[in-house]
């Protein structure tokens, strides 16, 4: 029961920092706290920013290397914040339900980092990336990964697999469409890469059910 908690209390932290933060965006952005550059601010110190690895000059020494972690923690708006914390506790139990608690924040951390990377080597642009979906298409990617190796050493179908990966492709294209291109899904698919062979690092061996055998047909 006891480690049920601490699993619970892992999401509900990583819930809480990303909401605590974009609340505090918000209520500066409303004039209400700080001043009104404290989003501006907040994404010139933690956004991702593509130019910083090239020959930009950062604002703090270390600055590239934390980006890679610091962007995950930010949001563009209530909107994209809700959307993402909502795929978060959805993803998050049968993550944890699989590799538990230490597993859960390993393959959480590697598809944050795997979706910077992402879209380090493939965005052309110069704006900076925020948002913690590199790291949730990461959790979505080593969930299919997982279900892929279960149904294969089951010799069932794959078919389902395909069509969560199209599902997948879908849903960013309708979201690019929606932002007019806005969308960072060069994050998505570093994450979801990431997620995916990581999943098979940090559990590698298939969940079968060796148990139930199939009933013999009647003579």
């Amino acid at each position: 029961m006891a480690s049920v908690v601490v699993r619970r209390q892992i999401v509900i932290t990583l819930v809480a920092l990303c909401v605590a933060i974009e609340f505090s965006l918000q209520l500066a952005d409303w004039g209400l706290i700080g001043n009104q550059r404290l989003r501006q601010t907040a994404y010139e110190f933690g956004g991702f920013w593509p130019g910083l690895l090239d020959n930009w000059n950062p604002n703090y020494a270390s600055q590239p290397w934390f980006m890679f972690v610091t962007y995950s923690f930010l949001h563009g708006g209530l909107a994209h914040l809700v959307f993402n914390m909502v795929t978060l506790w959805s993803l998050a139990p049968p993550v944890i339900k699989r590799v538990g608690g230490r597993g859960f924040v390993l393959l959480y951390a590697a598809a944050v980092v795997g979706g910077a990377a992402g879209y380090a080597l493939l965005s052309t642009g110069v704006q900076p990336m925020v948002g913690a979906s590199g790291a949730l298409f990461g959790l979505a990617g080593g969930l299919l990964a997982w279900t892929y190796m279960d149904r294969f050493s089951a010799e069932q179908g794959l078919w389902p697999i395909a069509q969560a990966i199209v599902l997948l492709i879908g849903l960013n294209l309708v979201l690019w469409w929606a932002m007019d291109g806005q969308l960072a899904w060069e994050t998505h698919l570093g994450g979801f890469i990431t997620g995916w062979f990581f999943a098979t690092v940090i559990d590698p061996r298939p969940r079968v059910d060796t148990t139930k055998k199939p009933a013999k047909p009647e003579s």
